[in-house]
């Protein structure tokens, strides 16, 4: 079971893309249509991987713990301080009630479950979780290309238990409906 704390999404193009809980910043002036691209792998080294999900992430959590969104909007690309601190505070709001600690984040490693990847419009798309316990940190990030540097534009936080979880009580089809050929094992569903 997941313990959903908050989606926070800020930029429109996780808007279109994620889930319908979010805040949204100005999406980027579109230009001349392209076709669209599939995501390519970002040129990110593990450590710009770190670095960048560490700093937002405690960048957040000492918001949460002052109550000053200041920092964490000033550090964002500019679409992403298309938000005022206030309505930073406001979107955060349950979080810095509820006493969020993402400190953890400092010293636990991230785990991947996507790796960063450059989307079609150029911003760098990368999501994981801290294997925490007993709850784990999940996170969704989105960096634009500001000035040679990745700045955020999105950021989604949210608690999920660290336990395993029982599978659903969906029928096993019998042996006789079972493809020839296969292994009799049910292919692994969506990921949450």
């Amino acid at each position: 079971m997941i313990v959903r704390i908050k989606h926070i999404m800020l930029a429109a193009f996780m808007a279109a893309s994620f889930s319908p809980t979010m805040a949204s910043a100005q999406s980027p002036k579109p230009g001349a249509s392209r076709p669209a691209q599939a995501p390519r792998p970002a040129d990110i080294d593990k450590n710009g991987v770190l670095i960048l999900v560490r700093s937002t992430l405690l960048a957040l959590d000492q918001a949460n713990k002052t109550g000053n969104y200041t920092v964490l909007r000033d550090l964002g690309a500019p679409g992403f301080q298309t938000n005022t601190a206030a309505r930073l505070a406001e979107i955060f709001a349950y979080q810095r009630n509820q006493h969020l600690d993402l400190s953890g984040v400092a010293v636990l490693e991230p785990q991947l479950s996507m790796l960063p990847q450059i989307e079609s419009t150029g911003m760098m798309h990368m999501s994981g979780f801290f294997p925490s316990v007993p709850t784990q940190i999940r996170f969704e990030l989105l960096y634009a290309p500001v000035q040679s540097q990745w700045k955020l534009f999105g950021l989604s936080v949210s608690l999920g238990s660290s336990s395993p979880v029982a599978p659903s009580d969906a029928p096993v089809p019998s042996v006789a409906e079972q493809p020839r050929g296969g292994t009799g094992l049910r292919p692994a569903g969506p990921k949450s």
